[in-house]
């Protein structure tokens, strides 16, 4: 594969990432009127995408891909 390919579908792949965090950390606010438990699970699961979105910025950063966050 191309090294450009490969960085443009990298990019990408974080890209969507970054979006997908984004979401997940705005259904915390949606998750506020349904309780803790509610709150704590969407808690989790915007820190795992979180965590994505930083491990495919720390790949980019590897190869000297530089992301804005």
């Amino acid at each position: 594969m191309n090294p450009s390919i490969a960085h443009a579908e990298l990019i990408a792949t974080y890209k969507r990432a970054q979006a997908d965090a984004t979401h997940k950390f705005g259904l915390i606010k949606a998750a506020a009127d349904k309780g803790p438990k509610a709150i704590q699970a969407a808690s989790d699961t915007a820190a795992k995408a979180a965590k994505r979105r930083d491990s495919f910025a720390k790949k980019l950063g590897r190869l000297g891909v530089r992301v804005e966050d």
